[in-house]
């Protein structure tokens, strides 16, 4: 009996040491590549949709020069470098959190993705001051878009805010996603599901998170400081 309870026991400690590994795949190194995989597929379709707006913003932006300028100076530009700051330092924490669990620190997983979503709620927070100056000034495109203020530019600088809008809504969009799944990510963390031989979840939604933080490192000056240069 003795033999038996030993042999269910043990059988039992390897069914647990082998759960993190889906049945379809051959050792956790097999999985882990095939996540990679899947995540770098998935950001290339990203970078190709970000890029036709960059594209349309370029090529706008050479048809309209004048308008672009004048339309760029209505951005506030202090709030965008805090929030290039605050991604920049979300990054950080995120990166950090990936380290904690390569290195099977619990506690600091859990403590550098509360910030990084701390980080990430700033980010919108001071992306929902702007687009409040923005309706205040009528600068939303529509039909209370104030086009006398830009005189003759009023037309084109509207199409310049309709980019505006377009990129940086998405962007806050793929922001929220983001926070949502570092939400489900940060409650796996504190049971203790990542470890440092399988926390594929957690690194796939950094890479998720740092293309986030990159696409604004890109946003920021074609919007912010590119586009007020005639």
């Amino acid at each position: 009996m003795s033999h038996s309870a030993a042999a269910t026991k043990h059988d039992a400690a390897r069914e647990h040491d082998s759960a993190p590994l889906a049945h379809h795949f051959d050792d956790l190194g097999q999985q882990h590549e095939a996540a990679q995989l899947g995540m770098w597929a998935f950001l290339v379709s990203e970078v190709m949709f970000f890029g036709g707006l960059f594209l349309v913003y370029a090529v706008y932006r050479n048809m309209y020069p004048s308008a672009f300028h004048a339309a760029s100076h209505e951005l506030d530009v202090v709030l965008g470098g805090i929030n290039t700051a605050v991604l920049i330092c979300s990054s950080l924490t995120m990166a950090l959190a990936i380290r904690a669990a390569q290195v099977g620190k619990q506690k600091s997983q859990v403590m550098h993705l509360v910030l990084t979503m701390v980080l990430g709620l700033a980010f919108l927070g001071i992306k929902a001051v702007e687009y409040s100056h923005k309706f205040e000034h009528h600068l939303v495109p529509g039909p209370t878009f104030d086009i006398a203020a830009f005189g003759a530019d009023g037309p084109q600088a509207r199409i310049f805010f309709s980019i505006y809008f377009a990129m940086t809504g998405l962007h806050a969009f793929h922001m929220i996603v983001g926070i949502g799944v570092m939400i489900w990510i940060t409650k796996r963390a504190a049971r203790g599901d990542f470890t440092p031989a399988q926390h594929n979840a957690l690194e796939m939604t950094g890479l998720y998170w740092h293309f986030v933080d990159v696409v604004w490192i890109f946003l920021f000056p074609m919007l912010y400081l590119l586009g007020r240069h005639a």
